[in-house]
């Protein structure tokens, strides 16, 4: 049998110092956290791991690059947010003649317009 650490999947000490740390000290958050950062290292690792599998075979860069996309999605932008916030909102054309948003859109529609530098 194998100790922990021969694993190739095993964060290193210094790694889950920082985790341990940087955690919330509620005993039941310092938990989750820690399980949660440790799931997404060794996700990302498994990740590399099949990348470059595909790398040392000749004309795979864009199964590459698809594979990251697919697996690791950016989350929308906020200005992403509020057009999309808008766009589902119902609006003139409605018949009701109001416009709905969803609970949490106005917010993001307002940190998007906050975001926007005044003009000088």
């Amino acid at each position: 049998m194998t100790q922990e650490h021969d694993h190739p999947i095993t964060p290193p000490r210094e790694l889950m110092q920082q985790w341990i740390a940087d955690s919330p000290k509620v005993p039941i958050a310092h938990g989750e956290y820690i399980a949660t950062q440790a799931a997404r290292w060794g996700a990302d690792q498994e990740l590399e791991a099949c990348c470059d599998t595909l790398r040392r075979h000749a004309h795979w860069d864009l199964a590459v690059c698809e594979l990251v996309a697919d697996r690791r999605p950016k989350p929308p932008s906020l200005k992403e947010q509020a057009l999309e916030a808008l766009m589902t909102a119902d609006g003139p054309d409605h018949p009701t003649p109001m416009l709905y948003l969803r609970p949490d859109a106005a917010s993001i529609i307002r940190r998007a317009i906050e975001s926007i530098p005044d003009p000088s």
